[in-house]
């Protein structure tokens, strides 16, 4: 009797468990395009992003700037990681781990005159976010920003780095 109630738990768990929620296999592909950065600095920015779980994902960023001279430099790549804290799958708030591979130009004032000299610097950083989605989870909207520290050159090791944006994405 202990055998056949111990087999009747099994098989009920395994009843239940079938019935819980299941990820959907597609829609794991997302690009977005960073609207608030070209209407702030006029950089055009892209980003990549791969659901692996519906609460995490992986992806990477790249901008150009025609501003070489601008903060941010005239270009940047680098990848990221994401856990999201929502009820729905692949949106709500999220949390992110970035790095971020960027140059530019900066202006050198010594005994010879003004000077321009190009850079080029790595940041690693936190973000936090929030994503929302349409019911077909094919339209996405979001806005996020970062904070990221320069982690060479020694000149820059000092200094910090923002990220932000408002986005809007297209899931396949």
């Amino acid at each position: 009797m202990k055998k056949f109630i111990f087999l009747a738990l099994i098989l009920t768990g395994y009843i239940i468990n079938a019935q819980a929620y299941r990820e959907r296999s597609y829609n794991d592909h997302e690009i977005r395009f960073n609207m608030g950065r070209f209407l702030m600095t006029t950089a055009v920015e892209g980003s990549y992003e791969y659901y692996f779980t519906p609460d995490t994902s992986i992806g990477g960023t790249v901008f150009f700037n025609g501003d070489a001279l601008g903060k941010a430099g005239n270009f940047g790549i680098g990848p990221n990681l994401r856990a999201y804290f929502g009820y729905r799958p692949k949106s709500g708030m999220f949390a992110e781990a970035f790095g971020l591979y960027y140059t530019g130009q900066n202006n050198l004032d010594n005994n010879l005159g003004i000077r321009d000299y190009d850079y080029s610097t790595t940041a690693i950083g936190l973000g936090l976010g929030r994503k929302w989605s349409t019911f077909g989870e094919k339209l996405t909207f979001e806005m996020s920003a970062g904070l990221g520290r320069n982690i060479n050159p020694k000149e820059f090791q000092k200094t910090f780095m923002f990220r932000g944006g408002v986005s809007l994405g297209f899931r396949f």
